[in-house]
């Protein structure tokens, strides 16, 4: 397959996510063709997955286009396609569907939940990673209420009005706080038979604190925000396994009957095709220059790549690591094309932010020395993720969304599409 008519170098660019468009646009302007590669056709604002997942925005306030983002860039091609593996010798990305060569290739295909070798848990406790995932998860927690209306059984109601999650990092809380808050204030007063405010929302952390990157003030605050909202939070607790209903903690059962996952993730099975060394999750161990062990030509971003910061411990798997390595992967391949020495990446610690629930997040902000909390952390958290989002559009819906659900308390996406069953529903 020949994507271009010119002479120039070919850079091929796996993934649209953050590391994927931000290495396309740091590409805007050299002198090479570039091509970037996904399965699906749009962009997907991350962060913000767990709002479509409660229900408090739709896909596509937090969607884009590729080609559409990019459509701007004339040294650009979109492909709709799987990349499936990685000839290094060749030359050449394997495709579902064909093949294409390369001069360059920058591989940022992000990541997948990871089970930790129990991948029979995932079809009763979905991860949050994609755009489908969400749209699954709200289904399932929208059912589950449903369900319960009409259920005469005490015990098998309080099964459904149960929601475990399990993982006490940013997404795992983030999701906690928004499930306790549409059964107290959005669903509160939507139906006869049942109490949707006395569900139980579980958080099980395998660790002593919740956000345990954060510092220590700001993780304890978070506890007690969730706690504050009716979450229980149960840490030191490890999952041991997970069945249709059922989360084994040990020798306790917890009966539940929607599971989420949120503890773990694992790089994009491409980079097992490389032929490199690989850590436990599938990363690839690059080089300071984000190139993978052996080739000058193939760059490993985001989740796809393990590297350590300044304090000598991984860079975390987050959207700006992602975002300033797809830069420096492009800027280093400019200077490979002048003739030029490539330089080691150099991370910038913007901080971390997550929320709780209304007016309430946490914050950490090395570069400015701010730690917040609360509902100024809120404010910040809230702004900077407007900021963020691609396109005007995107920003105007989100803002007047958010703006609705602070003053009503209500989930204006309360949609059920698709089958009524569920993974982790018993039977």
């Amino acid at each position: 397959m020949n994507p271009t008519a010119t002479h120039r170098p070919r850079v091929v660019i796996v993934g649209g996510g953050f590391g994927g468009l931000w290495a396309a646009r740091a590409l805007a302007h050299a002198p090479v063709d570039v091509l970037l590669i996904d399965r699906r056709n749009h962009h997907v604002f991350s962060p913000l997955l767990y709002q479509v997942a409660t229900a408090a925005l739709s896909p596509g306030d937090i969607a884009s286009p590729i080609r559409w983002v990019l459509r701007s860039q004339t040294n650009l091609k979109v492909w709709l396609a799987e990349a499936a593996a990685v000839d290094v010798a060749a030359k050449v990305l394997r495709l579902a569907d064909g093949e294409v060569s390369y001069d360059h290739l920058i591989l940022a295909a992000g990541s997948r939940p990871a089970y930790f070798g129990h991948a029979e848990w995932e079809a009763h406790a979905p991860g949050l990673k994609t755009m489908e995932d969400a749209i699954t998860i709200r289904r399932q927690v929208l059912v589950a209420f449903e369900r319960a209306e009409r259920e005469r059984d005490r015990a098998r109601r309080k099964q459904l009005l149960t929601f475990v999650v399990v993982g006490g990092g940013a997404t795992g809380v983030e999701l906690a706080g928004a499930l306790a808050e549409i059964s107290r204030h959005a669903l509160a007063n939507d139906f006869r038979s049942i109490q949707p405010e006395t569900a139980r929302v579980i958080l099980i952390e395998s660790g002593e604190n919740v956000l345990a990157s954060y510092p220590s003030q700001l993780s304890a605050f978070a506890r007690r925000a969730l706690e504050k909202r009716g979450v229980a939070v149960w840490t030191g607790m490890r999952v041991t396994n997970i069945e249709a209903g059922r989360v084994h903690l040990g020798n306790e059962v917890l009966e539940a009957g929607t599971v989420i996952w949120s503890a773990g993730v694992a790089a994009a099975p491409i980079g097992a095709t490389l032929g490199v060394p690989l850590d436990r999750s599938g990363r690839v161990l690059v080089n300071p220059d984000l190139t993978i062990p052996g080739r000058d030509d193939v760059y490993a971003v985001g989740d796809m790549a393990l590297l350590n910061g300044a304090d000598g411990r991984p860079l975390p798997g987050v959207s700006q690591v992602a975002m300033q390595e797809a830069r420096w992967a492009a800027e280093n391949i400019e200077r490979t094309l002048r003739g030029e020495s490539r330089t080691s990446f150099v991370y910038r610690d913007l901080g971390n932010m997550a929320t709780i629930g209304r007016n309430s997040a946490v914050a950490d902000l090395p570069w400015l020395r701010l730690r917040l909390k609360g509902y100024l952390a809120w404010w910040a958290w809230l702004m900077l993720h407007i900021y963020w989002l691609i396109g005007f559009r995107n920003r105007l819906s989100v803002m007047t969304q958010w703006a609705y659900s602070y003053m009503t308390y209500q989930r204006s996406t309360r949609l059920i599409t698709g089958d009524e069953t569920w993974p982790s529903q018993t039977r």
